[in-house]
């Protein structure tokens, strides 16, 4: 037990070090399926089952014997790992015991020689959800321990998850900031062009850039760039946007 505490222990380490330094989140779900099979014994494969509005599919593995199990499940529409997300319940067996069941599920994972199979729940946010599935080769069903370990890491997991989520709807928002931002400045550059070209006001400006916007089906963005782009080189004729006078 003292090692098998200690190779726990050592998984979630590396695992939350991952969490902390990944560059994208392929990586950050390879990682957790290599740890789900140290935590687990008796593990040999792990698979992420992610259900989100396109439906269920396999995020990530570590064989490709996981992921054409998954497959068979997805194909049915039922299996374990879809009963373990959809129920919010761990769900432990031996293939023995599944056949009647999941008859699709139980064929696949008998082909590729797996005996046991553990499937437990996450939840990471109202858009996604899904199991965390683990593989073994020997009939043992997986024990009450092996489920409580998977539960504990899950919990590790699902909060992991939702910090990188987070982040990235973050990163996404100062992205989107950032180029409105860039979109306004040259807007308003094209705007005072305009403004000290033609002496009309800022409402006048910005009614002919719309204008021609919409003549021309161009982002409102693309005919200012284009336009300060040609106001500013140095030829000394009016300035134009695309051989048009924005008059």
């Amino acid at each position: 037990m003292a090692a098998l505490l200690d190779e726990v222990r050592s998984a979630m380490a590396d695992l939350i070090e991952t969490l902390e330094n990944a560059s994208d989140s392929a990586e950050v779900l390879n990682a957790i399926c290599a740890e789900a099979v140290r935590v687990v014994p008796g593990a040999d494969m792990a698979s992420i089952t992610a259900i989100d509005s396109g439906g269920a599919r396999t995020a990530a593995y570590s064989d490709e014997r996981a992921f054409t199990v998954d497959q068979a499940q997805y194909a049915a529409g039922d299996g374990p790992c879809l009963r373990a997300a959809a129920t919010g319940e761990t769900v432990r067996l031996s293939l023995e015991n599944a056949s009647e069941l999941w008859p699709d599920f139980t064929a696949s994972a008998k082909q590729v020689g797996v005996g046991s199979y553990l499937a437990a729940p996450f939840r990471v946010d109202p858009d996604l959800s899904g199991a965390i599935n683990l593989f073994g080769f020997d009939n043992h069903g997986f024990a009450e321990t092996d489920s409580t370990l998977l539960e504990l890491y899950v919990t590790v997991v699902t909060f992991g998850l939702r910090t990188v989520r987070r982040y990235q709807q973050v990163r996404e928002l100062a992205d989107h900031l950032e180029a409105a931002m860039r979109s306004r400045a040259v807007i308003e550059q094209a705007k005072g062009i305009l403004m000290a070209t033609h002496k009309i006001s800022a409402d006048e400006a910005i009614r002919r850039l719309i204008t021609y916007s919409q003549g021309t089906n161009t982002k409102l963005r693309l005919v200012a760039v284009d336009f300060v782009r040609k106001a500013s080189a140095p030829t000394g004729t009016t300035p134009t946007v695309q051989g048009q006078r924005l008059e």
